[in-house]
């Protein structure tokens, strides 16, 4: 028995490692040209008219959203950004929409695991969600409620002290914080975003001369740290789920669970069940593709799996965000609305697909447990290209290479240059990104004293 469960054991393990080998150069190209997209397409220009409930309004928020990273609880956090901004209800949701189903890493990844016919499905249902969510919201928006939640956000944060972070639009935090020359005392959520925003204000010149500096590829790599730290635990918590599942899930389940056969009925209640498991999942962000996988592989229809993957954005983990943000009444509409429109969503592009004739054969190809997954052949390769971009990105950042100031902050690490905040100790005049780090330098000066306040060559620590 112990030889048995431990044989299942390794072999989830060779699965989800072997799913996430097969993804990883994916993964790592697409996280590459999303930093390079957040870096240089202006999210003000994209974001002046979210306010407005119309057409032009909803194609910007699906533009802004496309542009965003794939992290739900990140969406779900610059959406309430914009909410609080003023921006209307329907085109923050398509902004959480669009930013969590139209990224290009999620669509690699997608490509790779699953195959075209539901990349295409995911792309095409991401405008037909935004577009069925926008009727519904239209149709059914509590005008008076989402108003008085947002004043009563507002008036919390005032009343907190809470600001956002103008880089990213998620809370700022007192240990990074920015006095502009006009006086205006700014807070950031991370030295990462802090860096980010004086990268980008002493930026010169477009974005062909950026490529061609140090500077210009520093923003890249700080960003492409950014978005890693923001969905690695999701995407390794996704592959190594899917391979317990896959191992360990008996078909009997699945079977219960979703109806078997032919029709609009099941169809229908292959879609709604496959957004029911997505929100009991706790897999959000790109973790659900290959959970996706675990349930093609056991025999959910293309509107089970789809509808799945559609669904990142109402699990428990995040509507418990929507309930603290927004509170249960509009927690519960979101749910609602969100899972009516994902659910229908997949209904119908299985519906299309098989009018069209492309949906994918469930029973061609191996399966999870016959594949070989480590061997030398194309996805080898395209890996060592991968790793590689990502090995230079991280130097790049680590190094410093082009990166603003001169002096390190040497409580944070952070790069700072003589118009920051400084203390003298031991005849060393220290600089500091913000006045806590100068407090906390102040309070223990022999812990954080290097002798050596400027960034040293080759020393980026």
């Amino acid at each position: 028995m112990q030889a048995t469960i431990l044989e299942g054991v390794t072999e989830a393990l060779r699965i989800g490692v072997g799913f996430l080998w097969t993804a990883a150069w994916a993964i790592i190209m697409g996280l590459a040209i999303t930093s390079l997209v957040q870096v240089y397409v202006s999210k003000e220009r994209m974001g002046k008219i979210l306010g407005d409930g119309d057409l032009r309004g909803l194609a910007k928020a699906t533009a802004f959203g496309a542009a965003s990273s794939g992290c739900s609880f990140g969406a779900v956090a610059i959406g309430k950004g914009l909410f609080k901004k003023g921006a209307h209800a329907v085109n923050f949701l398509a902004f959480m929409f669009a930013s969590t189903n139209l990224i290009v890493e999620l669509g690699l990844m997608i490509l790779i695991l699953l195959g075209w016919e539901f990349l295409v499905a995911e792309l095409l249902g991401g405008l037909v969600l935004i577009a069925v969510m926008a009727v519904i919201v239209h149709l059914t928006l509590p005008e008076t409620l989402f108003a008085e939640v947002r004043e009563t956000l507002a008036e919390r944060d005032r009343e907190s002290g809470v600001s956002e972070d103008p880089t990213c639009g998620m809370e700022g935090k007192d240990g990074y914080t920015l006095t502009t020359d006009g006086g205006e005392t700014l807070k950031f959520c991370s030295a990462g975003c802090l860096e980010t925003y004086e990268q980008v204000t002493a930026s010169r010149g477009g974005w062909r001369d950026e490529l061609l500096s140090w500077g210009g590829w520093y923003k890249i790599g700080n960003q492409y740290r950014k978005e890693w730290s923001m969905i690695w635990k999701d995407v390794v918590a996704g592959f190594l789920v899917s391979g317990f599942v896959i191992v360990f899930v008996p078909q009997w389940v699945w079977n219960a669970l979703f109806l078997q056969g032919d029709g609009l009925l099941v169809t229908a209640e292959n879609a709604v069940m496959g957004v029911a498991v997505a929100v009991v999942s706790f897999v959000g962000s790109m973790g659900n593709v290959p959970f996706a996988v675990a349930l093609w592989g056991g025999g959910v229809s293309f509107a089970g799996v789809i509808a799945f993957v559609y669904a990142d954005l109402i699990t428990v983990p995040v509507l418990n965000v929507y309930r603290k943000y927004y509170g249960w009444k509009i927690m519960l509409y979101i749910l609602g609305v969100f899972f009516v429109t994902m659910a229908f969503t997949g209904f119908l592009m299985e519906l299309l697909f098989d009018a069209l004739g492309i949906v994918p054969d469930l029973a061609g190809g191996e399966t999870a447990t016959e594949q070989t997954y480590f061997e030398f052949n194309y996805t080898f390769y395209l890996n060592l290209l991968a790793f590689a971009l990502s090995g230079f990105l991280l130097y790049v950042y680590r190094r410093g290479l082009g990166a603003p100031g001169q002096y390190r902050d040497p409580v944070c690490g952070m790069r700072t240059d003589d118009s920051e905040p400084a203390a003298t100790h031991d005849g060393e005049t220290y600089y500091f990104c913000s006045q806590t780090c100068k407090e906390t330098f102040a309070e223990k000066p022999d812990d954080y004293a290097t002798g050596h306040p400027m960034v040293m060559e080759g020393h980026d620590h």
